[in-house]
């Protein structure tokens, strides 16, 4: 029988201090979008795709996709959304079962009052403090990990 893949020492350390920033920053990010413009930073996630897409309008199933949200979890969210005026759901003509989601007035308001700070917060708390080298480095880093998720 062979022995588990463990993590070498290095590897552990890193990992867990991976681990310890992704909490920490997000954790942040979040008490920061909540306490200057009362979005959780789903709410700016969600808005943020939105945008993305050219008509400000997606169905639910590929923002699920986009997200990496459970389809019950984009749903509850949602609802809670669009009860608070940041976004609408329309049915979609030709699938019954299907919906679109799209961002309102509202919702746009809202995330364009709250994305200079929350890009001013990334930029002081993460790249302020790294080089050009490292930015470039770690923008490399990601895009390695992320072909390997895609991948599997």
């Amino acid at each position: 029988m062979s022995e588990p893949p463990w993590l070498d020492d290095e590897q552990q350390r890193t990992w867990r201090s991976w681990l310890d920033l992704n909490t920490r920053l997000f954790a942040r990010l979040s008490r920061d979008l909540q306490a200057t413009n009362g979005l959780s930073l789903q709410d700016y996630d969600v808005l943020v795709a939105l945008t993305d897409v050219p008509e400000g309008s997606v169905r639910m199933r590929d923002l699920g996709v986009s997200l990496q949200w459970e389809k019950s979890r984009l749903s509850k969210h949602l609802t809670r959304m669009t009860g608070r005026g940041l976004v609408a759901r329309r049915e979609c003509a030709d699938d019954r079962r299907g919906a679109f989601v799209e961002i309102t007035e509202e919702g746009l308001a809202a995330l364009r009052a709250a994305a200079p700070g929350h890009a001013g917060l990334v930029r002081e708390v993460v790249f302020d403090g790294l080089s050009a080298a490292q930015v470039r480095e770690l923008g490399a880093i990601c895009a390695t990990v992320l072909e390997r998720l895609d991948e599997a």
